[in-house]
């Protein structure tokens, strides 16, 4: 790696959830905070991403960077860990036992399938966060994306929010888990409306810099054939369409503001100058997650974990001895080339 002494710079993330392919995001993050070059002052995340973002600011608070790294590992390992069905071998296939329950989901709701409401996932961020202390301390700022079950409507929760019904409420595939109350209202999956939400970072955080981490790809090699698959590629991008519109939106934006009639010496209103002032980057690995098997999303063992981990950690690290240079002087994504 690239020795890096420049002063830190700030920088804010966008972490798209995608199942088990959140473990790539472990792996991006890892890399990311070996660097002592940048902070992060926010982050938006959904559904594994907003777990990894809950990892970040958690260990950040209570242990640093490295407590960070070891926070993220810990989560993920307790995820495997907790898997009631048999472990694979690191490919993504998913067992049988848990492809059959999956055809179960089609006949029967979640809590005819689960009537005792059991939830690994529960557990584990009871055991192993502390949201008191977060929703006072955390040393970044958390957006974390929920969808309003009988509207359809984002609902994001700050930091004042955190608890574990929030990121349950964040990760809840309403075929598979039970809604999720909150303050007597009913929440589902936050990639139905945002995966993830950009636009509190652009408009709450002050950092100009702007950093996606994306699992689903931006362009597919394939068109889907069977019936299955289209299933699972409509699904794709529905959650997907969301966060395309988007960043349409900001590519249209910072298209009109630069091409403004405006003189350049009489300075534009605040919003305008902010769109002028954001600078975008992305780490995506459409070519490993799109060959994927369809299913792997479900795929909870740790070999699988680590293999996504390695890569988030490559694909971080290269990005870095790229664009380090970059960070606070210029965007590295073109917006209007990748979301018009």
């Amino acid at each position: 790696m690239i020795l890096r002494t420049a002063k830190p710079k700030t920088l804010n993330l966008a972490l798209q959830g995608g199942g088990a392919h959140g473990a790539f995001t472990w792996g991006v993050l890892d890399a990311l905070l070996e660097e002592s070059t940048f902070d992060i002052e926010g982050v938006s995340g959904t559904s594994a991403g907003a777990m990894n973002a809950l990892c970040l600011a958690h260990g950040l608070m209570t242990g640093g960077r490295d407590g960070a790294r070891e926070t993220l590992a810990r989560f993920w390992t307790s995820i495997a860990a907790s898997s009631p069905f048999a472990a694979g071998d690191g490919g993504g296939e998913v067992s049988q036992s848990l492809k059959l329950m999956l055809q179960w989901t089609n006949h029967l709701s979640p809590e005819q399938l689960n009537p005792f409401d059991l939830n690994p996932l529960r557990d584990i961020l009871g055991e192993q966060f502390d949201f008191a202390r977060l929703r006072h301390e955390s040393p970044i700022k958390l957006f974390i994306a929920a969808t309003h079950a009988n509207s359809g409507k984002l609902r994001l929760f700050r930091n004042h929010e955190l608890s574990v019904d929030t990121l349950l409420a964040s990760a809840c595939l309403p075929t598979i888990h039970r809604t999720i109350m909150i303050d007597g209202e009913p929440y589902w999956d936050g990639g139905y409306s945002a995966n993830p939400a950009v636009f509190p970072l652009a408009y709450q955080c002050a950092s100009p810099d702007i950093l996606l981490v994306l699992l689903t790809p931006l362009r597919y090699v394939e068109t889907p054939v069977s019936a299955a698959d289209i299933r699972q590629r409509l699904l794709e991008l529905s959650f997907n369409s969301t966060f395309l519109r988007e960043m349409r939106m900001f590519a249209h934006l910072r298209e009109e503001a630069g091409s403004s009639w405006r003189p350049r010496w009489l300075p534009g209103g605040r919003l305008e100058r902010r769109i002028g002032q954001l600078r975008f980057h992305a780490i995506t690995a459409d070519a490993l997650l799109g060959e994927l098997p369809a299913d792997s999303k479900l795929a909870v063992n740790l070999p699988f974990f680590e293999r996504l981990r390695d890569s988030g950690r490559e694909h971080a690290q290269h990005w870095l001895d790229q664009h380090h240079g970059s960070l606070g002087k210029a965007s590295t994504l073109d917006l209007g080339q990748l979301f018009y």
